[in-house]
């Protein structure tokens, strides 16, 4: 796989910054686009907001111009917000759409047509577990994370003939920044008895127990370089059995259980 020619979003930090790594590691010519200018040896960097298209068109261009193709899209770029629905502003739930999702598309919308004509290419969007497992007070972060996924498959069936694939990842907890960047609002918490906190502070420390994002990076790499891959892909054995527990169990069952961890 070396000299493949690899775009990673949200490359300056945590899960996206490891993955760049890890396809530099493996051979790639890595451009990794960000807002924020972290050198990272042997990745270039590309000052880019992905919710901004023209700024994405301008990365891609600047790509082609120096490579002449792109075979690999990672999207990592995201970021976290928490509250109640009640409370939550709907101008954080769509800026929240904006980047998780939209920023995605973005990114797809520029490549597809690169892939497409040099016949072929691997796309992988960043999910998560929250897609399947619906998160009480993180309810836009899962709403973003399934819409990516229902998104992935989609696009999956629509590029296929021109040998692109699309494949999703579903990180779980994540020992990274993403805990101390997210946005999070405490409003209403007397109405709603104190379960906002309680429910914000135990997955946050959940995510402080989880897996390194050298270890999520290592993986994200790995299906972005394997030959063949399935729609959706979670990371780390107990993350895997938990999404398929997700989806065998019958909705209310599920929903029931993830109330009792997580909106108590």
């Amino acid at each position: 796989m070396k000299n493949k020619v690899a775009l990673v979003t949200g490359g300056s930090s945590g899960i996206g910054r490891c993955t760049a790594l890890s396809l530099r590691d493996a051979g790639c010519t890595v451009y990794e686009i960000s807002r924020r200018d972290i050198p990272l040896e042997g990745v270039t960097h590309i000052t880019a907001d992905v919710t901004k298209e023209a700024e994405v068109n301008a990365a891609v261009e600047r790509i082609l111009s120096e490579q002449g193709r792109i075979d690999i899209a990672v999207n990592c770029a995201g970021f976290g917000i928490s509250g109640a629905v009640e409370f939550t502003s709907l101008e954080d739930a769509k800026a929240q759409f904006d980047v998780n999702f939209f920023g995605t598309v973005n990114v797809n919308r520029a490549v597809i047509p690169v892939m497409r004509k040099n016949g072929g290419g691997r796309i992988v969007n960043t999910s998560s577990v929250a897609a399947v497992a619906h998160i009480p007070f993180q309810t836009f972060y899962s709403a973003t994370k399934a819409a990516t996924e229902s998104y992935t498959c989609a696009l999956d069936n629509e590029v296929r003939p021109f040998g692109i694939t699309v494949t999703a990842v579903q990180p779980g907890d994540i020992c990274t920044q993403f805990t101390q960047a997210r946005k999070k609002t405490m409003l209403g918490d007397d109405v709603y008895g104190g379960r906002i906190a309680r429910s914000v502070s135990g997955m946050e420390k959940d995510e402080q127990k989880g897996m390194k994002p050298e270890a999520a990076g290592a993986y994200i790499a790995k299906i972005a370089l394997k030959n063949k891959v399935k729609p959706i892909y979670a990371i780390g054995t107990s993350y895997k059995f938990l999404s398929t527990l997700c989806k065998v169990f019958p909705c209310g069952i599920r929903n029931r259980i993830i109330g009792m961890l997580y909106a108590r």
